[in-house]
């Protein structure tokens, strides 16, 4: 017989918490004297490469059912869907959620569900048994992690129109026979996630023609909706987010996109000048007088806009000369090259970022001597940009880390001058690398320069240069603007 009512959430939520402050393997040893668990399971559960593993032990060890993929809950009689999920304890002592939340996979074999009600996906979020454990990385094995928390969630209903519009436009580019373009940052809080370890073995024919084959896919709960979940459900009070929908009525016949963007569209022509004094602040003509100015004309006065920090929403300013071109690239963090050249393209910093981010460009134009609000859109970066022409561009960099860069020293009046041999802008269309770091700092075979611990980073080759960081070519970002 089970320790819990099956057909009770409330019963299953308070069994689930006795799971707190155990390790996994304290729950798989203590489950040799449960009668109900399973006891002729085959999985490994301590497999590191094959995840949802941990999930499997306490479906089968705790909960006494056998683990499965059917695409109805879990507890079905309770309409409880059970996710084990981890977070990462940061060097700051600050917590992140470490993943995105699978929630069912996407099917290529049949019509999509037009009504997200009605779907498979609402089906496993609507009522979530939320299992969280710390992942340290340090421990010898995954089943020494401990469970910290577990706690009944459901989508607030504040979220829910925009997990309805997110789910629609996943559907719609189904339809269009387009799963092969499917990106994270397509939407908002609902993603479509890569199942599968390699893009070779995953593909699979779509439904809609032209049929071309597509990536494995799932709906997902985005990592950055999971780390607004932990912080506002299960460990409250850390962060304080200010929401940009205040009323739901707003999204009634509006996606989020075209509420935002009209809001600032009410200051098209506006300069900055006249929108600081709208706002009463002051005019410093400083980069950060343009972003602030952003978040005023979206309502609110900090930059932890709620809804863009569960989307992973960036806004980016971006100022345009008065003969319609970019002076500046835009930089994005600076990258460890040691870390770089161990990665694999998908699991490298730079693909997560543009498949997962979602931007938003505010855009100002000079004119005389201010610059006018001229035009605000949402944009990710286009599939084949990323995994295409961003693709080679990454590539060439690792491989150009890997076999070792070159150095040149050119002596000047004022000191030397250091080239390298990484590629340059003019090798790719859309990224290049170039220094992040304010000052150079390098330490070559007999040469030393600059503060290297603040400035520089050290390459597979035991030498340091100046920390480097991925730019997106102006050029490039003037061809994304709709102006």
């Amino acid at each position: 017989m089970l320790p819990y009512d099956k057909t009770d959430p409330a019963s299953i939520e308070a069994y689930a918490k006795g799971l707190t402050g155990k390790t996994f393997r304290q729950v798989l040893e203590e489950s040799r004297y449960l009668d109900f668990a399973v006891k002729d399971s085959k999985i490994d559960y301590s497999n590191p490469n094959q995840k949802g593993k941990l999930g499997n032990l306490l479906e089968e060890k705790y909960f006494g059912y056998k683990a499965n993929s059917d695409q109805e809950a879990d507890f079905p009689e309770a309409g409880v869907e059970l996710k084990v999920t981890c977070y990462d304890v940061l060097k700051n002592g600050s917590i992140s959620a470490g993943e995105r939340l699978v929630l069912t996979m996407i099917s290529y074999e049949g019509p999509v569900e037009k009504d997200f009600y009605k779907s498979h996906v609402w089906e496993k979020c609507r009522r979530i048994l939320l299992v969280y454990y710390e992942r340290d990385k340090k421990l010898a094995y995954n089943t020494l992690y401990k469970i910290t928390f577990a706690d009944m969630v459901s989508p607030a209903r504040q979220d829910m129109p925009i997990i309805v519009q997110d789910y629609n436009r996943i559907i719609q580019k189904m339809e269009a026979g387009k799963a092969d373009e499917l990106s994270e940052s397509d939407t908002l809080y609902l993603g479509a996630c890569t199942k599968g370890a390699t893009a070779a073995s995953s593909m699979r024919p779509q439904f809609y023609p032209p049929y071309t084959p597509a990536r494995k896919r799932a709906f997902c709960f985005k990592r950055q909706y999971m780390d607004y979940i932990l912080h506002t459900y299960i460990m409250p009070g850390r962060t304080t987010y200010e929401p940009l929908i205040r009323d739901a009525e707003e999204l009634a016949g509006r996606t989020f996109e075209e509420v935002i963007t009209s809001r600032v569209a009410r200051h098209y022509g506006a300069s900055d000048k006249e929108l600081c004094d709208l706002y009463g602040r002051e005019y410093n003509n400083n980069k950060a007088q343009w972003y602030d100015l952003a978040y005023r004309m979206l309502g609110i006065r900090g930059n932890h806009a709620e809804e863009f920090q569960k989307a992973n929403v960036a806004v980016k300013v971006i100022r345009l000369e008065e003969n319609n071109t970019i002076k500046e690239s835009m930089s994005f963090p600076p990258f460890k090259s040691k870390e770089l050249a161990a990665q694999t393209w998908e699991e490298s910093d730079v693909f997560r970022y543009f498949d997962e981010t979602r931007f938003l460009f505010v855009i100002f134009k000079k004119a005389g001597d201010v610059y006018c609000l001229h035009k605000c859109q949402f944009w990710n970066m286009p599939y084949r940009d990323l995994n295409e022409t961003v693709r080679d561009g990454w590539e060439r960099v690792k491989e150009r880390i890997i076999n070792g860069v070159s150095f040149h020293i050119s002596p000047t009046k004022t000191g030397h001058i250091i080239h390298n041999n990484l590629p340059a802008k003019k090798d790719n269309r859309i990224i290049h690398v170039r220094p992040h770091a304010a000052k150079s700092a390098y330490k070559l075979d007999g040469f030393v320069s600059g503060n290297i611990d603040r400035d520089a980073d050290e390459l597979p080759s035991g030498e340091y240069m100046t920390r480097q960081s991925f730019w997106i070519n102006n050029s490039y970002l003037l061809e994304q603007l709709e102006v």
